[in-house]
């Protein structure tokens, strides 16, 4: 073995040191991918995501807890196709330079390697996720819909109500509209969805 790797070049042991340093990053996201999507299902927005929007109106068209996911969503992506275009190419070249393949030529056709497995594996993981999206509840199917004060909504902050959400009965945050406090157990419908995790209430 060290025989064989004293025999190398110093550019082919520089590559296939580059190539064992992205596989472990590699490996890691694969396993983290199978294990629970390396968190994407986190909570990315946290509390204040919402509570910004105690003091103006959103625009209906705008969900800005999609824009958040989506923003973080594009960059594991990123992370990952970056991670796959070395190790692929680190090792396409490592490989190539060690059969004695001339530096420019292995160098061009590993290139070749990295984008393809870049783009690969870039397809799968967000066909992976679109499957994980698939059956999500959509909270916009709630707007119009009778509801319960599950949780004190006071006057001026949130609290939780529940509702039917995608054909079953979902607890989402909740903020009075008319600015008047509504205990728990109060009727209410909702007149206004946020996010996919805040909506705006009236009493009935």
């Amino acid at each position: 073995m060290n025989e064989w790797w004293s025999n190398l070049s110093g550019l082919t042991q520089f590559f296939f040191g580059l190539a064992c340093f992205f596989s472990v990053f590699f490996l890691w996201q694969v396993i983290a991918a199978f294990i629970g999507m390396a968190g994407d299902d986190a909570d990315f927005g946290g509390d204040g995501g919402d509570a910004d929007l105690g003091g103006f109106d959103a625009p209906d068209n705008i969900d800005h807890h999609d824009l958040i996911e989506s923003s973080q969503a594009f960059k594991i992506l990123s992370l990952r196709s970056v991670i796959t275009f070395f190790t692929m190419f680190s090792w396409g070249s490592a490989l190539y330079l060690s059969t004695g393949m001339a530096p420019a030529k292995a160098i061009g056709i590993s290139l070749i390697w990295g984008l393809g497995g870049m783009f690969a594996v870039a397809l799968v993981f967000w066909a992976m996720m679109k499957l994980a999206e698939t059956g999500t509840k959509d909270v916009m199917t709630c707007n119009g819909n009778q509801a319960t004060v599950y949780l004190d909504i006071p006057a001026d902050g949130f609290g939780e109500i529940k509702t039917l959400i995608s054909g079953a009965y979902e607890h989402v945050r909740a903020k009075s509209e008319s600015g008047e406090a509504l205990p728990s157990g109060t009727e209410v419908r909702v007149v206004k969805v946020y996010t996919q995790t805040l909506v705006g209430v009236e009493k009935i």
